[in-house]
């Protein structure tokens, strides 16, 4: 009864794992800005009508296109499809070339 026992290594694992709790996941989010938040600062400050105090910004910002001209439909592309469009658009503009040359 006085021998003392040696504790097999796969217990003493599974106890400090027991035992042990995972500190959370810091994650750092950062705010994304819209279209409409940048286009606001970009007409509302100053510090945006130029570019190192040096180049002025004025003339790209009235040219810009707005949000709504940019955005586009999601539209999937189907490989078979686009590949048959494109190789027919070619056939033809060689098929001009060849007969332009022709002529």
């Amino acid at each position: 009864a006085d021998i003392p026992v040696i504790p097999d290594l796969e217990e003493v694992q599974e106890e400090d794992l027991a035992m042990q709790v995972a500190a959370p996941p810091s994650v750092q989010v950062n705010r994304v800005l819209t279209y409409h938040d940048l286009d606001k600062d970009l007409m509302k400050f100053a510090a945006f009508q130029t570019l190192d105090g040096e180049v002025d910004l004025k003339l790209l910002t009235k040219v810009l296109a707005p949000e709504h001209e940019l955005r586009e439909d999601n539209v999937s592309w189907d490989w078979d499809h686009l590949f048959t469009e494109v190789s027919s658009e070619l056939v033809t503009e060689w098929d001009l070339g060849q007969s332009e040359r022709e002529d």
